[in-house]
């Protein structure tokens, strides 16, 4: 399959390797000689601009960082009118779901799939990075051998836009639970229990999860807020939006998502 990829960034480059590994016809932007030298390097096509990588594409795979960057690519720089009909675009980036209508909308005769991501490089490198995917059942039936090469389990959860609903709750709930971790590392200091025991003593016990034990792994609350913080805060940043546009807020997560935020100014 011809594949145009924009966003070969820390997430995005092992996705252009997984996909060439499998065989498919990968055209990347990559916007600086050296860029283009190592995507080339991974056996992908390097080209200049977004527009060039999504011209001739079956399906156009999108990883850029934010929101903003989505609708400068896509709307403003017109990638969009550039892809061919009847191809297809997938959105990695977790976006505002208004957003992805907004593609949908001005996307004639090519079909918009939503496919937020839950997961790190290293899950990508592995093939296991979760997708939560957003789209009509055809669609999503053709992207689907290339989600493969890197997603799984690749779930389909909705029509167009759902994916990033799912993700933003997912996010919202792991804030969550990582504030719940900052003030219970807290707790333990001032019982006197240093926080690297702590972490090594709570991933054996009930309070064990996937949160916990991310942070142990790196070592401190403070050095995995340094690695992830500014993904977690972006993604909440556009779910706090959704909440206020609907009227409310995020009632007790905003409570313990703040004591994630305290950490991360500390």
């Amino acid at each position: 399959m011809r594949v145009g990829f924009i966003g070969a960034g820390r997430m995005g480059r092992p996705m252009v390797s997984r996909l060439v590994t499998a065989g498919h016809d990968v055209q990347v932007l990559g916007r600086t000689a050296e860029k283009r030298s190592d995507l080339e390097r991974l056996g992908a096509e390097a080209v200049r601009g977004a527009v060039e990588a999504g011209a001739q594409a079956d399906v156009v795979v999108l990883c850029v960082f934010s929101d903003e960057q989505v609708q400068q690519v896509c709307l403003r720089g017109g990638l969009l009118s550039a892809m061919p009909p009847g191809s297809a675009l997938v959105v990695h980036t977790t976006a505002s779901p208004k957003t992805i209508d907004a593609l949908a909308a001005r996307a004639d005769g090519i079909a918009v799939v939503d496919a937020a991501v839950s997961g790190g490089p290293h899950d990508i490198a592995a093939g296991r990075l979760t997708l939560f995917v957003g789209g009509a059942d055809d669609a999503v039936q053709r992207v689907r051998p290339v989600l493969r090469c890197y997603g799984d389990p690749v779930l389909h959860v909705g029509p167009t836009g759902a994916g990033q609903k799912v993700k933003l709750v997912n996010n919202a709930l792991f804030a969550g639970q990582l504030g719940l971790l900052v003030e219970s590392i807290r707790l333990g200091a001032r019982l006197g229990v240093p926080e690297s025991t702590l972490l090594s003593a709570l991933v054996q016990g009930s309070a064990s999860g996937r949160v916990l034990s991310l942070v142990a792994a790196g070592g401190s609350v403070a050095s995995f807020i340094e690695v992830a913080g500014e993904f977690v805060a972006k993604d909440v940043a556009v779910v706090r939006g959704m909440a206020e546009e609907l009227g409310g807020d995020l009632g007790a997560l905003d409570d313990v998502i703040n004591a994630t935020g305290a950490a991360e100014r500390a």
